[in-house]
């Protein structure tokens, strides 16, 4: 199937997620473009909407497309709940089996997951759904694979990390694999922790597919700026150690007063990061705008020497990819998925935590030349052009939803 091709007639896909759309998701709503491009519509479900405001247009639109479990009331998941038990008393013993295997986990939520699961059944027969794809392989795979036990259509999840992989014995991969049609990682060092917990038998359901990127919304090129200007993007949290850059930047404000970073997200850490910047006297070099949609993201992005990401845990984050679209390099940590596409060639790696470190990738990108800058945002456009295009990712997925039922 090449980039032309269209689908058509075939099977009737979902996608269910926790929470959606969310600001930080929306390399899933690409995915689901992309796989309309292909002519594979997709119904869209969710267990709930995201309580905050949403800020970027599309987001707005995603959310009047998506239909909300909980949304529909407590009766009418209790009335599923009992028509499933009395129409497949077998089926519904079976789920509750499972159930009680990812009770061990989530203890009561996973009976909760049971009762959404049931009204998923219903749905997606009204809907004509075949399969149903979740992000994540927490609550929502739960709740495909639960849905699945009861009779409903086959299901996948997609894995990303970090949260998922560190609460693994919580998650109950082991049963979530064992039924599910495939699984999709991310990154190969996702697929390896997958292959760790689940169990090597599973290799040939394993399927490394990565996020991606539509191209066409990041062709702007724009000089490196001269100015030490640098941009970080992401919730505010301990996993993305936002709190560690007034430390790194302090003493290198003192030679370079234009040094200016825009924090660009919010979250729990805000008030930790705030009282840093103040402690360490950086309220003109540091600036936190809290969140902003995609077209001012990539704005900032263009205007900026390089991403700046010091996190702790991640699976391999979208922004990576969006820098490198944009050909800006990025100063970022030895975790997880990272290193499979960011190397000196494109940017600066560094250990996770050490402040001394993430201070000296900061200094060489404020010396390096525009000329320099620009080699490695170049180097990052091309990784990002030969493995993380959307319409990659779409195709594999379409392939696997394709594929008849063994």
């Amino acid at each position: 199937m090449d980039s032309t091709d269209q689908i058509g007639s075939g099977p009737k896909v979902a996608y269910l997620l926790n929470t959606y759309p969310v600001p930080s998701g929306t390399f899933i709503r690409r995915e689901i473009a992309a796989l309309e491009g292909l002519g594979l519509p997709v119904t869209r479900y969710a267990v709930r909407p995201w309580d905050d405001q949403l800020v970027d247009p599309q987001d707005q639109a995603e959310r009047d497309k998506t239909h909300y479990i909980l949304n529909q009331g407590a009766v009418a998941i209790l009335k599923a709940s009992l028509g499933t038990a009395l129409r497949a008393p077998v089926r519904f013993l079976k789920a509750l089996g499972a159930t009680g295997t990812l009770a061990k986990g989530r203890g009561l939520r996973a009976f909760a997951y049971l009762a959404e699961a049931c009204y998923l059944r219903e749905r997606t027969k009204t809907d004509g759904i075949t399969h149903v794809h979740a992000h994540f392989g927490t609550n929502a795979a739960a709740v495909a694979m639960l849905c699945h036990l009861l009779g409903g259509p086959r299901y996948s999840f997609t894995v990303h990390g970090p949260d998922e992989l560190h609460e693994a014995p919580l998650n109950a991969f082991e049963i979530k694999i064992a039924h599910a049609d495939f699984v999709a990682a991310i990154t190969d060092f996702a697929r390896a922790e997958l292959l760790r917990i689940g169990g090597y038998q599973y290799a040939d359901k394993i399927d490394v597919i990565p996020c991606g990127l539509d191209l066409g919304d990041f062709g702007a090129q724009a000089t490196a700026p001269e100015k030490p200007h640098f941009v970080c993007v992401g919730r505010l949290c301990p996993q993305k150690a936002q709190r560690l850059i007034p430390e790194a930047v302090a003493p290198i404000a003192k030679d370079h007063p234009d040094l200016h970073i825009e924090l660009i997200g919010d979250g729990d850490d805000r008030p930790l990061i705030e009282a840093a910047i103040k402690r360490h006297g950086l309220e003109r070099n540091i600036t936190l705008t809290g969140w902003a949609d995609n077209k001012k993201v990539r704005e900032r992005i263009l205007a900026s020497r390089a991403l700046l990401l010091p996190s702790f845990a991640e699976g391999l984050p979208i922004v990576i990819m969006e820098a490198f679209a944009l050909r800006r390099p990025v100063i970022s940590t030895y975790i997880a998925g990272i290193p499979e596409l960011l190397d000196s060639q494109c940017g600066w790696i560094v250990p996770a935590g050490s402040v001394t470190k993430l201070r000296r990738a900061i200094e060489e990108a404020i010396i390096a030349s525009p000329k320099s800058i620009e080699a490695m945002g170049r180097e990052g456009r091309a990784r990002i052009e030969a493995r993380h295009q959307v319409q990659q990712a779409a195709r594999r997925l379409a392939e696997h939803f394709q594929r008849p039922v063994s």
